[in-house]
């Protein structure tokens, strides 16, 4: 398994590539903008695009997905049904624009090759955002940064359901190393250790 991270959009969005290197199948995650050199990137790389993953709606995780389904049309994209059609002022109702989207929910899973992609649920940044599970590694979007937690003030925010997020992922079971959706890399045992935000997640029950 290998991670391949761009930056993109002025939002500096983490949008990730996931490859099965045995296979050479690839899952595009959080595809937030500049779709053009996404797909110079990922012909360049010579793998087969199976999945366009989002981990929520807002437009700055999806905005390329269009563009990418068109120069990856074999590949399948999936959104949790409660951002499909798009979610507060970030808005960008995939429904409307992916003919054939596909909705994941909590405990589903998808096989990239030979990993298994799980999706945990983790709401509270929107209704449905998700967190991706694969192997030693977690996708959380915009729920759990390094030091932070996405924010909850945006149209279809919710404090407490955040919380419950947080200490849904905080309960997995040993470390994981940590793709946000923005800023930097870290892992779920660093963040148990120092993340305020998770420490009172855990400590209060809502």
């Amino acid at each position: 398994m290998k991670v391949y991270h761009r930056i993109v959009s002025s939002y500096e969005t983490n949008c990730y590539f996931l490859i099965d290197e045995q296979s050479n199948q690839c899952a595009v995650i959080d595809p937030g903008d500049d779709a053009d050199m996404l797909i110079a990137a990922l012909k360049e790389g010579g793998w087969d695009v199976r999945y366009i993953l989002l981990t929520h709606g807002h437009r700055d995780h999806t905005f390329a997905v269009p563009a990418l389904k068109t120069a990856f049309p074999g590949a399948r994209v999936y959104i949790h049904r409660l951002d499909a059609n798009g979610t507060g002022f970030y808005s960008y109702p995939l429904s409307e624009m992916i003919p054939d989207l596909c909705a994941y929910d909590d405990g589903d899973t998808l096989a990239l090759g030979g990993l298994t992609i799980e999706v945990i649920a983790t709401p509270g940044h929107t209704e449905g955002g998700v967190t991706l599970r694969v192997g030693d590694s977690l996708f959380t979007g915009d729920t759990l940064f390094a030091g932070s937690m996405g924010r909850t003030d945006f149209p279809g925010g919710n404090t407490e359901k955040m919380y419950g997020s947080l200490r849904r992922l905080a309960a997995l079971p040993g470390d994981y190393r940590v793709y946000p959706g923005h800023m930097d890399e870290t892992t779920l045992e660093s963040e148990r250790s120092s993340n305020i935000y998770l420490k009172y997640a855990v400590q209060h029950l809502l």
